[in-house]
């Protein structure tokens, strides 16, 4: 079966648009799932591409169970785990103690999100090419 890494590594790319076009749109909560689920599915790529299954949301969990010769930067991970936090509370009222998600996420949050989503997507975008030129 051929692999998929490329398609996951587009959708990444279309998500990390989504959640720039909701930044732009002030759906705040919106933009910070956007940049989560963005970084979620290119590392779920740089798994495909190494010929590995990833399983579950957590990035940073996905991040670590990257083989040892992919070299991952501790600040990745870091990265990575403020996303982690943007999985499930900007979509469902009953994540906070009170307040429906949007009155918890804002322009800052947005912004933070965005950026980290990118910085792994060009991660991973760097590793990949790199794997599909080796022999």
């Amino acid at each position: 079966m051929a692999s998929r890494a490329l398609d996951w590594l587009s959708q990444a790319q279309r998500d990390y648009q989504h959640a720039i076009d909701s930044h732009e749109r002030q759906d705040y909560e919106w933009a910070c799932f956007a940049a989560q689920q963005a970084a979620e599915k290119a590392v779920k790529a740089l798994h495909l591409s190494l010929g590995q299954e990833a399983w579950g949301h957590v990035i940073a969990k996905l991040l670590r169970e990257l083989p040892a010769s992919v070299s991952v930067p501790a600040g990745l991970i870091n990265r990575a785990m403020v996303l982690d936090n943007f999985y499930i509370p900007p979509r469902y009222p009953d994540s906070h103690p009170e307040g429906a998600p949007f009155e918890h996420y804002g322009e800052l949050q947005s912004k933070e999100a965005i950026v980290h989503a990118g910085e792994i997507i060009e991660f991973v975008r760097s590793k990949m090419a790199r794997s599909a030129s080796s022999p």
